[in-house]
């Protein structure tokens, strides 16, 4: 009989699968901006696309819980209301970020959000910030200036709002982190995706054109893999450590790489290669220290 695998396999899968799937909705949300599969070569409006992802994802979680039926607790709304604005701003800021600028840059800004949430935890959770968190911080910052590429000539402002997503979505892991304990996955996700599908109607409604067919299933495919993505998260983190398996959430980066050269034929040159490689040093630092500072 073969033996059973071990959670922390089972937790590096799960964030491996994760991680692809969520390379996979940059690819989706960026068709969709770029009009691949509009009749006109005109993209969707990011409200649109935010739109498609909480629509799909809401009908795709609610099924879910029609089928298993759990039972939930109390409902945190404010909470909740205040975790699903702050998601939303940043998925929307960042769908707007993947159209303009290469979709690695876009994932490599996107992986200072835990440098953020460790700055926001200092007021809103009262934690204590060392001298080596510091310089995980500053190493990692100095990557995202690289890529946004600071001269007259080579300034990416669309990067900008990349590194606005980084900063709402580290503020949403501090919500997150507050309900995590408090209440079930999938009333988590069951209620994230609720709200936000309010949120992004509202939004959608001052901006709404007719999708073609295929944005439709697009938008669909992208709803869908975005909560399957959350769901391989989960799971992930319930087998192990969040600084065993943070590390393995760094793969989204090769695979949105490779991704955006199939899809779009995009290569990255060495200046994202090196603003890259920079946060990803410094994230990898910062988990690395908080994982010994466990072990003493």
């Amino acid at each position: 009989m073969p033996s059973r695998i071990s959670p922390q396999l089972a937790s590096v899968l799960f964030m491996l699968l994760a991680s692809f799937l969520l390379a996979g909705t940059s690819i989706l949300a960026k068709t969709l901006g770029q009009g691949v599969f509009a009749p006109d070569g005109n993209g969707l409006h990011v409200f649109q696309i935010s739109f498609g992802r909480f629509a799909f994802a809401f009908l795709t979680i609610a099924l879910t819980v029609t089928v298993l039926r759990p039972k939930f607790g109390p409902l945190e709304l404010p909470l909740h209301i205040a975790r699903t604005t702050a998601g939303w701003t940043g998925i929307t800021l960042a769908f707007t970020a993947l159209i303009w600028i290469p979709l690695p840059d876009a994932q490599a800004i996107n992986f200072l959000n835990p440098v953020f949430a460790m700055i926001f935890a200092i007021p809103l959770l009262r934690e204590r910030v060392g001298p080596w968190r510091w310089l995980a911080a500053m190493i990692a910052f100095c990557g995202a200036l690289i890529l946004l590429r600071p001269s007259a000539a080579s300034f990416q402002p669309a990067a900008l709002f990349a590194l606005a997503s980084a900063v709402i979505t580290g503020f949403e892991v501090i919500l997150i982190k507050r309900l995590s304990g408090r209440q079930e996955p999938l009333q988590i996700l069951l209620t994230n995706n609720g709200i936000g599908l309010c949120i992004a109607s509202c939004a959608a409604f001052f901006v709404w054109s007719a999708p073609a067919p295929g944005e439709w299933a697009l938008m669909a495919a992208l709803g869908a893999t975005m909560i399957c993505a959350q769901a391989c998260f989960i799971q992930s983190m319930r087998r192990a450590e969040a600084s065993f398996v943070i590390s393995v959430s760094l793969s989204s980066l090769p695979f949105a790489t490779v991704m955006d050269y199939f899809a779009f034929g995009a290569v990255p040159d060495r200046i994202s290669l090196l603003g890259a490689a920079i946060i990803l040093s410094g994230v990898l630092f910062l988990f690395f220290r908080e994982m010994r500072a466990k072990a003493v």
